[in-house]
């Protein structure tokens, strides 16, 4: 289906107030790629997006909660799968709990979290100090896979907005499936974040793909607003296109602060 810019911008602050029809407060949410009805815990519908994805919702954080919402959703899910998280600066509060991620990934055969480097310097810039920030923040209970370690790979974008491909860390071929384990949050720079955030930038090499999706290959600066809204779009689609059935996504909206 042809999505414009309005019907997008309209639908991304739909799915973001859907919080507020649901019950204030921290949950998780868990949907795949192919799902065609919304429904939650509570049975409330958001009308206008009711046919495009079925949601379900718990009010509990924590491993056995999450991973009953994951067996809900990952039928498709098979072969060698990436785990997309974001792992944080160093001591950052603004990542997952640890240990909740720790009992979920052990329930994932042949599953492997995968992050990428940044494009802005500092403690993640490259692979060596990524790394070291790893271990400070605790990912240590698994293989934690730095996609664009070794350089990137193009992926296309099919009737984007602004690009024709994105490049992408080139481990991210090596996977079969891929779980978005996304800790929702809003994004300075766009307004929305969450899982299209945490793939279309997450995924995106630090060397070339972050510098693509934040514009700064085609106009020149780092861009903000619609139009980053847009770049992170076309590179979500990429993403979403090259995984097909295999990609589901889990959102945890959790204030640590």
């Amino acid at each position: 289906m042809k999505i414009t810019r309005r019907k997008f911008i309209k639908t991304a602050g739909m799915i973001t107030a859907s919080a507020g029809i649901i019950g204030v407060g921290d949950f998780i949410s868990g949907c795949s790629a192919e799902d065609k009805n919304l429904s939650n815990a509570d049975e409330k519908i958001i009308p206008e997006i009711a046919e495009k994805s079925k949601v379900y919702f718990t009010k509990k954080i924590d491993s056995e909660h999450l991973i009953k919402l994951y067996q809900k959703i990952n039928s498709e899910i098979t072969g060698k799968v990436a785990i997309k998280l974001h792992s944080g600066e160093p001591h950052g509060p603004n990542i997952l709990p640890r240990d909740m991620v720790q009992k979920f990934q052990s329930q994932i055969p042949n599953s492997t979290i995968i992050e990428a480097n940044t494009a802005y310097g500092g403690a993640r810039a490259n692979t060596a100090s990524h790394r070291q920030t790893l271990e400070t923040n605790g990912w240590t209970f698994c293989p934690v896979d730095i996609i664009d370690a070794e350089g990137d790979v193009n992926f296309p974008v099919k009737g984007g907005f602004h690009l024709e491909e994105v490049a992408m860390g080139s481990h991210l071929t090596n996977y079969d499936s891929m779980i978005v384990l996304t800790h929702f949050k809003g994004h300075t720079m766009g307004g929305f974040g969450g899982s299209l955030k945490n793939i279309a930038i997450g995924c995106a090499s630090g060397k070339e793909g972050k510098l693509q999706v934040h514009g700064v290959r085609k106009f020149g600066s780092w861009v903000t607003g619609e139009r980053l809204m847009e770049l992170m779009t076309d590179s979500g689609k990429a993403i979403c296109d090259h995984f097909g059935k295999k990609i589901v996504f889990l959102n945890v909206l959790l204030r640590r602060q």
